[in-house]
Parts: structure tokens; C-alpha cells; sequence
């Protein structure tokens, strides 16, 4: 899953998402920055108010055969774990972060990555042994966010991958 609330500096355009086809969700990203950075628009964030948010859900790395952070983050749990005794009744997911997100006052931009790329990366959906994202996935399509579809809207997924 992605997780964006985006607001950063307008570039050149050719330089603007570079490893992207031409597609829906690279659109919605690319208006939704030059939205809330132009200067005197009605939805504009200034500098020292921008955040982007990036959820690691292999675009950073891939997740299979087996999560690379897997055993590092069961080693924070169990040192975090005493300070946090909520976490055996009520986890924190994903989904609900990017819910929250959206739901914030001002312009907010909700995304998943949907990862659909067998050939380049991993794919997984519904019936994945890790990473489901059917609620995910029925949540954004309902509240319209943007769902990125990594075989038709990524020209590349690694740097050393091939412009598709």
C-alpha cells in the first residue's frame, strides 16, 4: 500500500515522475501537487506545512518471498511491547492511518499501489498469503482515492529495470 499526503515543490515536467507511464494515478498525483503548490490558489500549503508520507509496501524494497524488515521489526515489538500494552487489544493497520489521512481537514491526496507485477516485482491482491489488500481495495474504490496499478502505470519498478 501506498500511503501519501503529498505536497512537494513543482519540478520540470519531464523530470516530474520520471518511472511512470502516462496514466490516471500518475494525473491525479501530479495535479494534486501542482494544486497545493501554486502560489495564491485556493488549496495552496506553504513550504514549512508539506508532508509526504510513504508507506513501505515494496516500492522501497520487495516483500516476497519474505519481508527483508520482517525480524527486525518482531525484534521493536518485543522491546517496544512493555511500553505499550494497548497493542494486545488494538493494532495499528494501515488502512486506518491512510483513513485518517484522508479525512483531515485541507487538501489531502489518499493512494494504494496496487501491486499487479508479477514479471518485474511480486503481485498480490485479495487472496495473498501476505499483504491483502481487499479491504483496502474496496475502501479506496468507494471513497474514489487513487489506486496505482504497478504493470500498466510504472514504466519502471527499479532503477536497473528496463523503460517499459
Amino acid at each position: 500500500m501506498l500511503l501519501i499526503l503529498i505536497a512537494i515543490s513543482a519540478m520540470a515536467q519531464e523530470a516530474i515522475l520520471p518511472s511512470w507511464n502516462e496514466g490516471p494515478s500518475r494525473r491525479a498525483i501530479v495535479s494534486f501537487v501542482q494544486d497545493v503548490t501554486k502560489e495564491g490558489g485556493e488549496h495552496f500549503v506553504p513550504v514549512s506545512e508539506r508532508i509526504a508520507v510513504f508507506d513501505n509496501d515494496g516500492t522501497l524494497w520487495s516483500e516476497q518471498p519474505l519481508y527483508f524488515e520482517v525480524m527486525y521489526s518482531l525484534d521493536q515489538v518485543k522491546v517496544m511491547a512493555p511500553r505499550h500494552p494497548e497493542w494486545k487489544t488494538r493494532q495499528p493497520f494501515n488502512l486506518e492511518m491512510l483513513q485518517w489521512v484522508a479525512d483531515g481537514s485541507g487538501r489531502r491526496f489518499a493512494g494504494l499501489v496496487h501491486h499487479t507485477d508479477a514479471a518485474r516485482e511480486w503481485a498480490y491482491d485479495r487472496d495473498s498469503k501476505i499483504g491483502r489488500l481487499d479491504k483496502a481495495l474496496d475502501v479506496a474504490r468507494r471513497r474514489d482515492w487513487v489506486v496505482v496499478d504497478m504493470k500498466d502505470e510504472w514504466k519502471r519498478i527499479y532503477s536497473f529495470d528496463a523503460p517499459r
